[in-house]
């Protein structure tokens, strides 16, 4: 764990804020503690936390991480008050008590180090008396008078007028007024409840800030603007075309301050207390509830931003794998030809060509002999076409050839990112040897044989499905981000014998060393033969075993159940089951008749439960199973080449690219995406987008608009009233799905989730 700082303070806490028992969060707590991933935990300790899945564990992680850090500021404003001789017992026990840092905070502002201030050279001049003869509101006082007499008996604050100590005396009180704990309070919860949003162009930025001319006049509720909305205002500030306040109606914030001052409107101190209130407010409060404002809505705009990323990003690496077998695999090019590597069944280069497809008759003829040859000569049974420029023309090129298998296959493959690939250190170290656009070309190919194992090369930021991901806190963005590779790597599950440094680095208790120092084992001594050659790798020892050891897999290993997900922690299970019924472990494994005859309860122990043996039966079924749905390739409209074959009212078949918040961008076959606007996804409100379309979903649309100048076509999901899908959201069938078609209800296990409660 990040902290030493002991789980136990915690637990309550954690578990009335998440809805756990207090037995799961400890049980949790203490697992996070002894250094055991997520994957981990959910997987294999099911027993010990009631259950809990990766989303709350990721939870009581997050808020374990909050409360700490909230501990270590109580613990340091603590230190610096016993310091400085100002830490009483009252202001102790108010400090311990505080649950938020905001609370905390505003414990410790009136005694916090800060600037010198008019209330301070007010102090100086011996006028704090005065504010407190007007804060005790007596009817008697004449407040002129008193000051008068202050100026008259205090040396520091001889030469001052009356008025002018007046005037100090309202900037004491002004001072205390903000720095109130109750006020401060109050005012923060008005703010959250009843700011408004209001924004504005910059006068004179008109033409340069175009970009921006959705915003240069309005105003919302600062609880519900969307997450791209503010993100996009605050990029426009940022660049100087836009100005922007977050602020609740003031008339209600003084009248907050009001009743926690005034006593008695017919005191003749009320309208000096009045002037402090509005000062108070105008010049310190307000400002400082603000800025406080502007953190929790930047916040909150990042975490939606980023757990939108990450939704997409999920969607993305769990894309179904056409599997081991040998294709071509097409990066597209115009001026330096098309790049065309053949990739055998285990995605090793077996050959390299560049064909010109628009240089000449003779070069196309020339073209289309060399990829014939390749499909034929290397038994290829699809081509992977990269879906960028040119790429429609390839895969239609790639059709016509004559003589192609009656099941080939022709896929246009995204090839985001792709590029970052090949000239990336993890590139060079694969392929030494080869120019990038070789590897470039290669990366596409894989990303159809396996996705997963391949798109783990690439940072998740450059794989083209996050918006405004430079306006999000980088760390906040990049943990999040991580978990969902880690929980997709591990949820399908790792061949040990033919996985990348790189993937191996995903898995649960591997680092980078160790990845490279399994990656080196394996290159020096051949191919792991079972999981218990695993604890021969130099640094990987048994705790970092008991971690990752179910997650990776041994195919033809002599044990059956190193292919599985079965820990081996609990192959004696497997093997008592085998041993009662008088038969071989690989029996049990084959046939369901005999599992039917297996007694589950007979089995359970202190370590291992129903939720363990339900496991382990599933794994039995289909040892290491992947979980990831069956891949159909999506046949695009063909005669469709460009944005100017698009017609307004045609319905097209779409490939779902990235879910935002306000619509879904849909891959069409063509350079230009469409997009699907939220109003446009139902006929009933829509309150979240992820809900109605998933990326890699396959959807029929209805062009509604086509803009050749801007490049932009509006699609709609309702054709005639009704909402356009080729095939519903998660639906189980048998045709399977396209490149990432969502198979069966699944939860999305997202890391963003649980942050909410930070703000």
């Amino acid at each position: 764990m990040e902290s030493s700082l002991s789980a136990a303070p915690y637990i309550a806490t954690i578990s009335a804020q998440l809805n756990l028992r207090p037995a799961q969060v400890a049980a949790c707590a203490k697992l996070l503690e002894d250094e055991a991933t997520v994957p981990f935990i959910a997987r294999y300790r099911k027993e010990a936390t009631g259950g809990l899945d990766e989303v709350a564990i990721e939870g009581v992680r997050d808020k374990l991480a909050l409360l700490r850090d909230l501990a270590e500021r109580r613990q340091a404003i603590l230190g610096s008050l016993e310091k400085r001789e100002l830490l009483s017992p009252e202001l102790k026990e108010r400090l311990e008590a505080a649950q938020t840092l905001p609370e905390l905070e505003d414990v410790y502002l009136p005694l916090k180090p800060k600037a010198r201030s008019r209330a301070m050279a007010a102090k100086e001049k011996g006028l704090l008396p005065l504010a407190e003869k007007l804060i005790d509101q007596e009817a008697t006082l004449d407040p002129l008078r008193e000051a008068a007499a202050l100026v008259a008996s205090v040396p520091e604050a001889q030469g001052l007028t009356p008025e002018e100590a007046l005037q100090g005396a309202r900037d004491i009180l002004a001072e205390i007024f903000n720095e109130d704990a109750a006020i401060r309070a109050q005012a923060r919860a008005l703010f959250a409840r009843e700011a408004i949003l209001r924004y504005r162009v910059i006068p004179g930025m008109e033409e340069e800030g175009k970009n921006y001319r959705d915003y240069f006049d309005g105003e919302m509720e600062a609880s519900k603007v969307p997450s791209h909305r503010f993100l996009a205002i605050r990029r426009g500030e940022s660049k100087g075309v836009l100005t922007y306040k977050i602020l609740p109606p003031p008339e209600r914030a003084l009248a907050i301050m009001e009743n926690a001052v005034i006593r008695d409107p017919l005191s003749p101190a009320f309208p000096h207390l009045k002037e402090a209130i509005a000062d108070s407010y105008q010049r310190l409060l307000r400002g400082s509830l603000e800025t406080e404002a502007r953190i929790v809505a930047r916040k909150k705009a990042e975490i939606e931003a980023a757990r939108n990323f990450a939704e997409n990003v999920r969607e993305i690496l769990m894309a179904p794998p056409w599997g081991p077998r040998a294709i071509l695999a097409v990066d597209p090019g115009y001026r330096t030809g098309c790049k065309a590597v053949a990739l055998g069944a285990d995605a090793s280069v077996l050959a390299c060509q560049t064909v010109f497809l628009q240089a000449s008759d003779a070069a196309r003829e020339e073209a289309a002999a060399i990829v014939a040859e390749l499909i034929q000569k290397y038994e290829l049974t699809a081509a992977a076409v990269g879906s960028g420029k040119g790429g429609k023309e390839m895969e239609m090129f790639i059709r016509e050839l004559p003589g192609l298998p009656a099941d080939f296959q022709v896929l246009l493959v995204p090839e985001t990112g792709a590029s970052i690939y090949s000239a990336s250190p993890e590139a060079r170290q694969e392929f030494p040897h080869l120019d990038l656009t070789y590897r470039g070309a290669i990366s596409i190919g894989r990303r159809l044989i396996d996705p997963l194992a391949e798109l783990v090369k690439i940072d998740p930021k450059s794989l083209g499905v996050g918006l405004y991901q430079y306006d999000v806190d980088p760390k906040l963005l990049d943990r999040g981000l991580e978990d969902v590779v880690v929980s997709c790597v591990n949820q399908v599950g790792v061949e040990i014998n033919s996985a990348s440094e790189k993937l191996l680095s995903f898995v649960s208790g591997l680092s980078p060393s160790l990845a490279h120092s399994i990656v080196a084992y394996r290159q020096e001594n051949g191919p792991f033969q079972s999981r218990q050659d695993f604890l021969k790798v130099p640094r990987l020892g048994p705790k970092t075993f008991e971690q990752c050891a179910g997650f990776l897999r041994v195919r033809g290993a002599q044990n059956p159940l190193d292919a599985s997900a079965v820990h081996p922690e609990s192959y004696f299970v497997v093997e008592k089951m085998a041993a009662d019924l008088g038969v071989e472990v690989q029996n049990l494994m084959g046939d369901p008749e005999l599992r039917a005859k297996v007694d589950r309860e007979r089995y359970l122990s202190d370590s291992i439960g129903l939720p363990t043996i339900r496991d382990i039966f599933q794994e039995l079924e289909k040892p290491g199973r992947d979980p990831r749905p069956v891949l159909v390739p999506l046949n695009f409209d063909r005669s469709l080449s460009s944005i100017a074959d698009v017609q307004i009212g045609s319905i097209l078949t779409g490939l779902v690219t990235n879910v935002t918040n306000f619509g879904a961008f849909v891959d069409l076959g063509i350079e230009t995406q469409g997009l699907i606007h939220i109003s446009d996804m139902s006929d009933s409100f829509v309150t979240n987008t992820h809900d109605i379309v998933r990326s890699g979903q396959e959807v029929l649309v209805r062009v509604n608009s086509v803009d050749m100048e801007r490049g932009r076509i509006a699609l709609s999901l309702r054709l005639d009233g009704k909402s356009g899908f080729k095939r519903p959201p998660n639906s189980p069938g048998p045709k399977g799905g396209p490149i990432g078609k969502p198979r069966g209800p699944k939860p999305f296990n997202n890391p963003f989730n649980t942050l909410q409660g930070k703000f």
